[in-house]
């Protein structure tokens, strides 16, 4: 949340009033506990409800995935049991207001680490690296390298890096489409609206390996770019460091392993060595 006068008794008082209010603002600025969590029981998580593999939210209501299980992971290193999580949608494009506003303890939704989000929220970790990569349909032939996909319809969602940087670096003459979920990016796919669909390998693998599209998609095998997955809080935030002894953990236990292979063994991802703590992969 960005927070970023005395003459009579009245003015005394009205100045006191706001003094403490500044004060209060000021200390949610430093990293204290966002607005209606400070009974140290609920923590409030942002995550993504549309990424199968990563962070989804399913027809009853309950919560799967990578970013799902390294939260709850750190959410109980913290102190919290899963039934004291509040899971909260946080979309691409939201992600830096929520954490500003403190409608969020932190968040871990395939948030990847880079210099511009760095001005406006900490991030603890990397806690899994990565790549971009393009979802085509399986009978699609054409797209062979990255430089096809020049005139070719690519879908990525709003507020997300993985688009602009194959239109900026690899296929200028993409017709770039920015829709609100990657969900909708799928369905455009699937019915021949879009040609590819880019993000991160690990989102992709996880759509492909949902059962309702099994045959229909297929990976590109493009490491287009290093995704380096961090956990975002408050700037300023205690949290940062505490969630940074929690991953730690998580990978010196097994349990990190283990959440790969629950999350993304179905579709034979290839995934990364968990990264060391404040290391970036450029």
């Amino acid at each position: 949340m960005t927070m970023n006068p005395l003459r009579t008794t009245r003015t005394l008082v009205a100045s006191a009033t706001a003094v403490v209010l500044a004060l209060g603002s000021a200390s949610l600025a430093h990293g204290a506990v966002p607005a209606g969590h400070d009974d140290g029981e609920e923590i409030t998580i942002g995550i993504k409800f549309d990424q199968p593999g990563i962070g989804l939210k399913t027809p009853d209501g309950t919560y799967t995935g990578f970013d799902v299980d390294v939260a709850t992971y750190v959410a109980k290193e913290l102190g919290h049991d899963p039934d004291q999580i509040v899971w909260k949608e946080a979309k691409s494009a939201d992600r830096e207001t929520m954490l500003q506003r403190g409608d969020v303890d932190f968040i871990a939704a395939s948030y990847s680490i880079n210099d511009e989000r760095a001005e406006k929220v900490d991030f603890a970790g990397p806690y899994l690296l990565a790549h971009q990569d393009v979802l085509i349909r399986a009978d699609d032939d054409s797209i062979k390298q990255p430089s096809d996909l020049n005139d070719k319809r690519l879908c990525s969602v709003t507020g997300s890096t993985s688009a602009q940087n194959v239109k900026d670096e690899i296929a200028p003459d993409a017709q770039l489409q920015e829709y609100g979920g990657y969900s909708e990016c799928l369905t455009g796919l699937e019915n021949g609206v879009i040609d590819a669909l880019t993000t991160d390998d690990s989102i992709l693998a996880g759509y492909a390996a949902q059962e309702e599209f099994e045959g229909k998609f297929k990976l590109g095998g493009f490491e287009l770019s290093n995704e380096n997955y961090g956990i975002g809080v408050q700037k300023g935030s205690d949290l940062k460091d505490k969630i940074n002894t929690a991953l730690e953990k998580m990978v010196e236990d097994g349990s990190w392993d283990a959440a790969v292979e629950k999350n993304f063994g179905p579709a034979n991802y290839q995934n990364e060595p968990a990264p060391k703590i404040g290391v970036i992969v450029e």
